[in-house]
């Protein structure tokens, strides 16, 4: 038998090529505006970091564009001298953290128990969860704060941290479930067959699949706890205020202390972002795991 003769490929033309890059032109204009709208801000809070407060005070930080003499790390030398700053950034890592890690345990084996345990009032619970998801967190700040009062941990880390993992659970346990419910039951009761029990299953089968659905839920609650101020000024002491506090508390105090402000501001922006890159490929397996099923 002759092989089947190759089906010739059809060569794309200059012009054609030109006429599609044409046709996608203003949208890629569009998205090069809203690009530089979103990093123009970014920018303007890196360079002012990196200015010395009499060139802030004296010109705009666009300045520092034609004159690059003005840029210098005293600003960030004066930052980490600055207590203050710096316990704030180990408090809010310390907030942050055990936080995420939290959140991700919990909500992973309640997503679990929902999605492939059968109990009575699964589904039930499961709408329980869906309701707690519009619950906003400020109705629920002055009971929870009367609740720490009594249990004693009231202005501490450990407040801020609960706070956060109560209210970012259903969420999270909302996210894992419908992840768990699209894996293959095949797989479970292979499983199950070969002697597994469910912790097993849950450890060795379901949590190499839901890697991608883990990650993207740890860099939303990474970036939620990490940006929060609300929480930090009502549950957290003045010793263990996280870096947003210690910021506001840096304006408030002192108007013009821009060279402590704009260092510590560009680093708490920078840290989530290194971790939002770190994981971005999970992140993105993650979001598109849901239209691949």
């Amino acid at each position: 038998m002759t092989a089947a003769a190759p089906v010739p490929r059809h060569r794309e033309g200059i012009a054609s090529r030109l006429g599609r890059l044409a046709g996608r032109g203003p949208l890629n204009l569009v998205l090069l505006a809203v690009a530089v709208f979103w990093l123009v801000p970014t920018v303007g809070l890196a360079v002012t970091s990196l200015r010395e407060s009499r060139d802030n005070a004296s010109s705009g930080w666009w300045t520092a564009v034609t004159e690059p003499s003005q840029l210098t790390f005293e600003n960030y030398r004066a930052m980490f001298d600055n207590s203050r700053i710096v316990d704030s950034l180990t408090n809010t890592v310390l907030i942050t953290v055990p936080t995420t890690v939290l959140v991700i345990v919990v909500a992973a084996l309640a997503a679990y128990a929902l999605a492939w345990i059968r109990f009575p009032g699964r589904d039930w619970l499961f709408l329980v969860v869906i309701g707690l998801l519009v619950v906003p967190l400020q109705v629920a700040l002055i009971p929870v704060a009367q609740i720490f009062g009594d249990l004693g941990i009231f202005a501490t880390i450990p407040a801020v941290v609960l706070f956060h993992a109560a209210f970012g659970l259903p969420f999270a346990v909302f996210l894992l479930r419908n992840f768990f419910v699209g894996i293959p039951r095949e797989l479970l009761e292979a499983a199950r067959i070969d002697g597994a029990g469910e912790l097993r299953i849950f450890l060795k089968v379901v949590m190499p699949i839901a890697l991608p659905a883990i990650a993207s839920l740890a860099i939303f609650q990474f970036l939620w706890t990490w940006n929060d101020l609300l929480v930090g000024l009502v549950f957290a002491g003045s010793d263990n205020a996280p870096i947003t506090v210690a910021i506001r508390e840096q304006t408030r105090r002192f108007g013009g202390n821009i060279d402590i402000i704009a260092p510590g501001a560009f680093i708490s922006m920078v840290i989530p972002l290194v971790v939002f890159f770190a994981f971005q490929r999970y992140f993105v397996q993650g979001i598109l795991a849901g239209s691949e099923k």
